[in-house]
């Protein structure tokens, strides 16, 4: 059985990247798992006097729409938010590292390297780090994915230009990934903000015309050993 490891520096990060392909993978027999590396909201309320009840809230809407997706098991890195590049990097690789040795993924899916988004870049150099292809790794694939309103809004150079060259046909699975995304009220935006599920029906289908399908979700494979 395929096991599946997605690393997301954000709640929602998930679904927005790859809601449809969770899906589609689960409905193969596959088993995901999923990591938050941090909190998700000591940097954007971190003036609230009810964190701590926030916090508790984005882990329900997590847990909401892991469901739907289809999730087995949700990790927390607890990591403060927004605030990775000030974490030391051994701290962020003991965080990916722990959860590959308790989960054994044969596949990880983890952020674009060139996103705009500090904390996605950090997670991406400590997925490498944490999955190296050492004698006996577990990990056979590593996959980037994109999340609208951080990829496409840095700038579009060669080294930051997000290139994919691996498409999944989504086409059986895009309701699901908007309904799950829906769980996340409290990081939905009104349209044409990329946070909202009109975005997201929009950029699916241009991802799979770029392709010959109707919607699709697209990644840069990093490393595939088979």
């Amino acid at each position: 059985m395929e096991k599946i490891l997605v690393i997301a520096a954000h709640p929602d990060d998930e679904v927005l990247g790859l809601g449809g392909t969770i899906a589609k993978k689960v409905a193969q027999g596959a088993e995901v798992a999923l990591l938050i590396v941090t909190d998700g909201s000591t940097s954007q309320y971190a003036s609230s006097e009810n964190l701590g009840e926030i916090i508790e809230n984005k882990k329900k809407e997590t847990a909401d729409c892991a469901g739907l997706l289809g999730i087995s098991k949700i990790y927390y890195g607890n990591l403060p938010d927004m605030k990775l590049d000030a974490v030391s990097h051994t701290e962020i690789n003991a965080v990916i590292e722990k959860v590959v040795d308790d989960f054994c993924p044969t596949v990880i899916y983890t952020h674009f390297r060139g996103d705009v988004n500090r904390d996605h870049t950090c997670v991406y150099e400590s997925t490498l780090v944490s999955s190296r292809p050492v004698p006996g790794q577990c990990v056979k694939k590593i996959f980037m994915y994109s999340v609208p309103s951080s990829t496409e809004w840095n700038a579009q150079f060669c080294d930051t230009a997000f290139v994919p060259n691996w498409y999944e046909d989504i086409s059986d699975y895009a309701e699901v990934k908007y309904n799950a995304f829906s769980c996340y009220r409290t990081e939905m935006r009104q349209y044409p903000h990329p946070r909202s599920v009109e975005y997201l029906r929009a950029a699916d289908k241009i991802e799979g015309l770029k392709v010959g399908l109707s919607v699709a979700e697209s990644f840069v494979l990093v490393r595939c050993i088979d």
